[in-house]
């Protein structure tokens, strides 16, 4: 049998922790505890697959971990939070959220967007098996998608796994035009609703950062405006 995926879940609420780890056991997943930030950078090494982080935790806030996080770990992050608002969920994605659940949650919401961010990692990030030979060159990057790598003049990128996607759809469609919309649904796997506009808008932003595509002209992802965004 496959060795089950390891969740973390971290919230300063020992009751919340027990509900979400008792949902998760339930489910057959492996599920570590932490009631603060610190701890959840601690324990978050390459063995945890995906990470729930409370925002309004003492010491260090949901938003500063996950940022910490990103810094050696790619796997996906769900915020599970009160703080559900717009600019919330901006500042998530910014830090390298990946999706965001707001409290009370459903049991079956909250495992639903589980499975789905598993699968979409599994399938298509860091731990993912090769699925081709495919070698995609912009510019000084070069796109991997036999061992899903970002390379730039030979040192690999750190790219989540949203990020990644979002650059994997556009180079693999040259010249075609995404909407926001398009890429919301075909990166996500989800019904688009208005307030993923900022959500894609975010992601954009922290992957033109990571791969250098910065300044007045953006050289690699372009945005066509009123329209979406195209590589050429």
């Amino acid at each position: 049998m496959p060795e089950p995926r390891t969740i973390l879940i971290a919230d300063d609420d020992p009751q919340i922790r027990e509900v979400v780890r008792i949902l998760l056991e339930n489910e057959g997943y492996r599920v570590l505890e932490a009631e603060d930030g610190a701890k959840a950078i601690a324990l978050a090494d390459e063995q945890v697959d995906l990470i729930i982080l409370d925002v309004m935790m003492p010491g260090q806030n949901g938003y500063s971990a996950c940022a910490e996080i990103r810094r050696h770990s790619l796997a996906p992050v769900i915020f599970l939070t009160a703080k559900a608002q717009d600019a919330d969920k901006t500042m998530g994605f910014a830090a390298g959220g990946d999706d965001y659940l707001a409290k009370p949650f459903s049991a079956s919401e909250l495992l639903a967007r589980v499975k789905a961010a598993l699968r979409r990692y599994l399938s298509y990030g860091a731990k993912a098996a090769p699925a081709g030979d495919e070698q995609i060159i912009l510019g000084d990057l070069t796109i991997d998608a036999g061992q899903n790598q970002v390379l730039r003049q030979g040192p690999e990128l750190q790219l989540t796994e949203t990020e990644y996607r979002i650059l994997l759809l556009l180079a693999q469609n040259r010249k075609k035009i995404f909407s926001v919309q398009n890429i919301y649904e075909s990166v996500w796997q989800e019904p688009y609703y208005y307030s993923a506009n900022n959500t894609v808008m975010v992601h954009v932003r922290n992957l033109r950062k990571k791969i250098g595509d910065t300044g007045d002209t953006n050289e690699v992802i372009k945005t066509v405006w009123g329209r979406g965004y195209r590589i050429d």
